[in-house]
């Protein structure tokens, strides 16, 4: 393989990556405020979660980002496992939104898009032109890193063998599928690839059947990454997300003749059957396992059980992971911790009264430790909420969710100096004591 070559694909998978990038933050500041919403409807049932997660998913552009963002709340204790696994069922569907556009094969009007977003961009007065203009050139960016990749995969031909055992071993296909994707960490660059590749007729259906499912299983290495950190419900969603996939790719295996003929049948183009057989796999698999879900979360709660000691710390949903992945989401969560914080301040307030109108010397020392630990937990989550705000300013939002979330600020402020008040009645109490 010459230098040239490789850099070649390589720069082609990078302008692939950027291009869904700047998709997928064109989408969310289009989305605006309707995403912070649609985030909200997560706690509902799991054949919403269905619908929810391929919304989510498209308006992302990422499968794993979905993943990655109910993994966290259910960490938060916001999902639970049930209403989890629905979710990541519709991610698994969402995702296969981009092979069916990439399959389009509109590679000569990738400089084109690309010319009239900048073009939108230079004139545009308003934001949401600057953003669509933004989405636009991320399109064309997309389509020039597939005509890219398939222009350099010339130099797979000399890997004959290899090939060769891809097309008669299905598991070392699989196998492939999943190291490339753990690699390049997209699934949508994984397909994109493997369309290039079988577009230039280096490999077959039969080849490219078995990436497209191991592609499924090297998705799930983000969530599990993000997991490990986490507490064990949130294990048990990653896990259920490999699990899902997993058994869905055993089951395809053995009904592997009548997959391809199915994928063979719903297009004569290569790179739509490869396109086709992606969605194929996630709809059917949604489809079988839909019903068993609850069976499936207890057979997960029973390998990961939980421990009593799983409790949630000071500050319970302000993840860092959500920052990257949806900005929208991670003010959302800024919204679930000033609840979380009203409840603190109200815990405060219950101490406050016991001492008051439940006087009881023997008891004066014990319920003044339990106000500090409270009034600590109201300063910690003060102060992380204004980190947290920060951070999120500097990944960029839209006008609207950047007022929303400088009101919550000045809220968590506002919720403090009622702590504060509650301080000054327990001290109150304490002279009265001397």
């Amino acid at each position: 393989m010459d230098i040239h070559s490789f850099f070649n694909i390589a720069g082609g998978v990078a302008l692939f990556l950027y291009g869904i990038k700047l998709m997928s933050e064109a989408l969310q500041f289009i989305a605006g405020d309707k995403m912070r919403q649609l985030i909200g409807t997560l706690t509902k049932t799991p054949l919403r979660g269905i619908f929810v997660g391929i919304l989510v998913t498209v308006l992302i552009q990422s499968s794993t980002g979905t993943t990655v963002m109910t993994v966290s709340f259910v960490n938060t204790g916001l999902l639970n496992l049930t209403q989890a696994l629905g979710i990541i069922m519709g991610a698994n569907i969402g995702t296969t939104v981009t092979a069916q556009i990439i399959a389009f094969k509109i590679e000569a009007f990738a400089l084109p898009l690309v010319a009239i977003g900048v073009a939108l961009s230079i004139f545009a007065k308003k934001k949401q032109i600057t953003y669509l203009s933004s989405g636009i050139v991320g399109l064309g960016l997309l389509f020039m890193g597939m005509q890219t990749m398939g222009s350099a995969t010339h130099i797979i031909s000399e890997h004959k063998d290899l090939l060769l055992t891809l097309s008669r071993n299905p598991l070392t296909g699989v196998l492939a599928g999943m190291i490339l994707t753990i690699l390049i960490q997209s699934s949508a660059a994984t397909i994109g690839l493997t369309m290039a590749v079988a577009s230039q007729g280096l490999i077959g259906l039969d080849a490219a059947i078995p990436i497209i499912l191991g592609d499924n299983i090297g998705t799930t290495l983000t969530a599990i990454v993000v997991a490990m950190g986490s507490s064990r419900p949130a294990k048990q969603a990653a896990a259920g997300h490999v699990l899902f996939n997993l058994l869905g790719t055993i089951i395809f295996l053995l009904a592997f003749p009548i997959y391809r003929e199915i994928i063979l049948w719903s297009s004569p183009d290569i790179g739509r059957q490869i396109a086709n057989a992606h969605t194929i796999f996630n709809v059917l698999n949604t489809i079988i396992f839909f019903p068993f879900v609850s069976l499936l979360a207890k057979l997960i709660s029973t390998l990961i059980p939980l421990r009593p000691e799983d409790k949630p710390e000071d500050v319970m949903y302000l993840d860092p992971t959500l920052i990257n992945i949806s900005s929208a989401s991670a003010v959302e969560a800024v919204k679930d911790e000033l609840l979380h914080m009203g409840r603190v301040i109200h815990k405060m307030f219950g101490v406050v009264h016991e001492a008051f109108f439940q006087y009881d010397a023997g008891k004066l020392e014990e319920r003044r430790k339990k106000f500090d630990n409270l009034e600590d937990s109201v300063n910690k989550i003060t102060r992380a909420i204004s980190e947290y705000a920060s951070e999120i300013w500097q990944k960029g939002v839209s006008d609207e969710i950047s007022t929303v979330l400088g009101c919550y600020v000045n809220a968590s402020l506002d919720l403090e100096r009622i702590g504060d008040r509650a301080e000054n009645l327990i001290e109150r109490c304490d002279a009265m004591d001397n």
